[in-house]
């Protein structure tokens, strides 16, 4: 049965640049000397480290543990010793500098001792999700939300759907198409697994129409009838989460929604093979596929260890000269521009993409041409966002669905003033969550002080006042004072007439 595909909003067909680093296999990227993990390499709170400076570690071994339910731990990617635990740069477009566990890689990679899972058809949906979180496994197609999370709110609501996400739609980026080209059972596996967590009733994967030697894989190991393979028209950006649901099924995503609220569960290839290797061998999530290309010698899909520096990666593939290079983690319409290749390759890095440095042309105002709107997928009006964003007007940005806009670059590539839209916007959401998050953290003090003053009067209910204890006290001091001054007195009394009475007077 050929599935009916449905059309989304805006879009645009752009040149792939998927040829440079798509026709030759992966190469498993050397062992590094050091390993950088950053504790936090997901959506949600970082994990909390578990090890000490100068420990020895095994490879897959626990380092940092998730203190909170949106959270999941961190594994050493090697066995080595822990050489530090401090801040260092990590992915941000701004420097950044966090928390990060060191490993001294000690050339052995010898695995801490780790266990496979039962048979999972015959696991409890709620054990094979706590498998998934204990070996740290989150959404590889870039956003990096906790996978558990995502399979436990599916597991609570009936499940329609289940969409593996192989639509690879941003140019240059072919780690997921050569991922499924070399282990296409690891994904089929891990489909089912995850269908399995949160008893979905259908199962699709989809793909681009332009990965034919992936189709073909993905034919060649399917095995049953139990999940439907589907190729989506090539068309930027046919991956993101509601384009492809609109694509698939021709249902929205309500506004301020997630799939879940129509019944479906969405996963990225690479997230279902990671939850394969999870179950079947019990390996936590310590490396990755990931495309290098761009302005290099020798672009290539690489294997790559979590916490290898981004300048081993690149220096791999044959470039060494980073002083007139732009390095972009991600693709060109939805990476991040960093400013050094030395920080760390996470569990969101799908891409590294050299460009050479070039002068940006000037930002003109704008002309109302209305081809950002033409473009935009969540069908919104960028120009009106910008505007709201260029005057602080924020109220009005979210008044016009801000947070609906996935970021994706349409409008700014599009513009012929070259505005960066996509930065006002994240200035705006960046500035509206902070302000949101002042405003709880008022509110979670105001919160406590009212609670204070309850308790306080509670307390004073329940024993004397002040005043009237006070009082007694002082009652109670000077009757014990009388008691002293007269058993004195009976004393010396009783040494001058012995045979006198004690109390006779």
């Amino acid at each position: 049965m050929n599935r009916v595909l449905h059309d989304f909003p805006g879009g645009l067909k752009l040149p792939t640049g998927k040829e440079l680093s798509d026709r030759l296999p992966s190469l498993l990227h050397p062992l590094p000397e050091r390993l950088y993990l950053p504790l936090h390499q997901h959506v949600g709170h970082p994990a909390m480290p578990c090890v000490r400076v100068g420990d020895k570690v095994r490879k897959g071994q626990l380092i940092a543990g998730a203190r909170e339910y949106v959270s999941v731990p961190v594994h050493a990617s090697t066995s080595g010793r822990i050489l530090t635990i401090g801040d260092y740069p990590v992915p941000h477009p701004a420097e950044f500098k966090a928390p990060c566990i060191v490993i001294e890689a000690d050339g052995l990679d010898e695995w801490h001792d780790i266990e496979p899972s039962p048979d999972y058809a015959a696991t409890d949906p709620a054990d094979l999700q706590r498998v998934i979180h204990h070996c740290g496994i989150v959404g590889l197609g870039g956003a990096g939300f906790p996978t558990h999370v995502k399979l436990g709110e599916g597991f609570e609501n009936a499940v329609e759907l289940l969409i593996i996400n192989g639509v690879e739609c941003e140019p240059y980026i072919t780690c997921d198409d050569r991922l499924i080209q070399e282990k296409a059972d690891y994904i089929i596996a891990g489909a089912r697994m995850i269908a399995h967590a949160v008893q979905a009733r259908q199962c699709v994967i989809a793909i681009e129409d332009d990965m034919p030697e992936a189709r073909q894989a993905l034919v060649t190991a399917l095995d049953g009838d139990d999940i439907e393979l589907v190729a989506v028209p090539t068309r930027y950006p046919a991956g993101g989460e509601k384009q492809l649901i609109r694509t698939l099924t021709g249902r929205d995503v309500p506004v301020g929604g997630l799939p879940i609220d129509i019944g479906i569960v969405i996963q990225n290839v690479a997230t279902a093979a990671a939850v394969y290797r999870a179950v079947t061998r019990g390996e936590p999530l310590i490396s990755r596929y990931v495309t290098i290309t761009g302005a290099i010698e020798n672009p290539r899909n690489l294997q790559v260890l979590l916490g290898t520096p981004v300048r081993d990666c690149v220096e791999k593939c044959g470039h060494r000269s980073f002083s007139e290079s732009r390095i972009i983690l991600g693709g060109p319409m939805m990476g991040m521009q960093v400013n050094h290749p030395y920080i760390p390759i996470v569990k969101t890095t799908n891409c590294v993409l050299i460009q050479q440095r070039e002068s940006l042309p000037p930002e003109l105002p704008c002309i109302k041409c209305g081809r950002c709107s033409e473009v935009c997928p969540a069908g919104l009006m960028p120009q009106r966002l910008y505007h709201a964003a260029l005057r602080d007007d924020f109220g009005q940005a979210v008044d016009r669905h801000l947070f609906e806009c996935i970021e994706c670059g349409l409008c700014a590539y599009v513009c012929p003033s070259r505005i960066p839209l996509v930065r006002y916007f994240r200035y705006a959401k960046t500035q509206i969550n902070n302000k949101e998050r002042q405003l709880q953290t008022a509110q979670d003090l105001r919160e406590r002080f009212l609670a204070k003053q309850q308790r306080d009067r509670q307390d004073a209910r329940s024993s004397p006042s002040a005043p009237e204890a006070a009082q007694d006290d002082k009652r109670a001091y000077l009757k014990e004072a009388i008691s002293r001054s007269r058993s004195r007195r009976e004393r010396i009394r009783h040494q001058h007439d012995p045979d006198e009475k004690p109390g006779d007077d």
